[in-house]
């Protein structure tokens, strides 16, 4: 199989290269910034396009891994987009966390083109992508996904197949509501753990096999604990994501509380300058107003 990688941030750039290690796949990528590209060419087999049209010329399958809704529309449609070059027939797999909104009409702008499309977010961030134990939640027509199922095993743990199109990013809304509303839960414990004079480490031991357990809390206290905001997913982004789930939710009348309370915390990080810290960085801000 002909894969066309495009993308290669701290997700894409891994899971690309999960793809080229397959031996039944041979896989061309493209980046925005070249040097990113050449980079994942010295250390993944595969070759480098210099653009879109010649990335997708030949591709029976396209990956996409971008940032948000207008890069993902400029990406797949216009005349030097994905959509207009790719051979008919492809299949078109985007990992791009983005609204149900813009996931919908670009696949149906691929329907009319002749191809197939899946809309496929993920949740593990940067470790999980270098391990190739991501979740992998998934949208668009059955007969679609099945034919993705090979792609996305390279790198997906857990993959799910969640309904049309558009329902994979929506499965995703969830989940980062969840976790929004986890690490706050998390960073006020630990907080109130320092505020109170315990050892927060001693006290996550003690909780960490209780109710109170979760994967933010066998990943992160420590790291939090310790001050260090360097794994992966930024404040940047998730402040992106949770903005698509509360427009959503205006549109199909759910109640988020929560998660818009937790967005304003997580303005509030990046006015400390932490808008490139990863999201458990929510401690650093009730110790900054402690």
């Amino acid at each position: 199989m002909q894969i066309a990688f495009i993308g290669l941030g701290v997700m894409g750039f891994p899971m690309a290269g999960h793809l080229a290690r397959h031996d039944g796949f041979s896989v061309r990528v493209y980046n925005r910034t070249g040097e990113k590209a050449r980079a994942w060419a010295r250390d993944y087999p595969g070759e480098t396009a210099e653009g879109i049209a010649q990335a997708v010329m030949d591709a029976d399958a396209v990956v996409t891994c971008v940032g948000a809704d207008p890069d993902l529309r400029a990406l797949y449609t216009g005349e030097h987009g994905i959509i207009a070059n790719v051979p008919e027939g492809a299949l078109l797999i985007d990992h791009t966390t983005a609204s149900a909104s813009v996931t919908r009409e670009l696949a149906e702008e691929a329907a009319k083109a002749g191809h197939s499309w899946v809309d496929a977010p993920v949740s593990g961030g940067q470790k999980g992508a270098e391990n190739a134990q991501l979740t992998i939640m998934c949208g668009g027509e059955r007969g679609a996904f099945d034919r993705a199922l090979p792609v996305l095993n390279c790198y997906g743990k857990a993959v799910h197949y969640m309904g049309g199109a558009g329902h994979g990013q929506l499965t995703k809304m969830v989940n980062q509501i969840t976790v929004a509303g986890l690490l706050q839960g998390l960073s006020e414990g630990l907080h109130f753990a320092e505020e109170a004079g315990l050892d927060p480490a001693s006290v996550v031991q003690a909780i960490s096999g209780g109710a109170a357990q979760s994967w933010q809390m066998d990943n992160r206290a420590q790291t939090m604990i310790e001050g260090e905001y360097n794994h992966g997913f930024a404040v940047d982004w998730m402040r992106k994501d949770l903005g698509i789930c509360i427009a959503e939710a205006r549109n199909n009348g759910a109640s988020l509380p929560v998660a818009a309370l937790v967005d304003q915390f997580y303005s509030d990080v990046q006015n400390l300058g932490g808008g490139r810290w990863d999201t458990s960085a929510l401690l650093e801000r009730l110790r900054a107003n402690s």
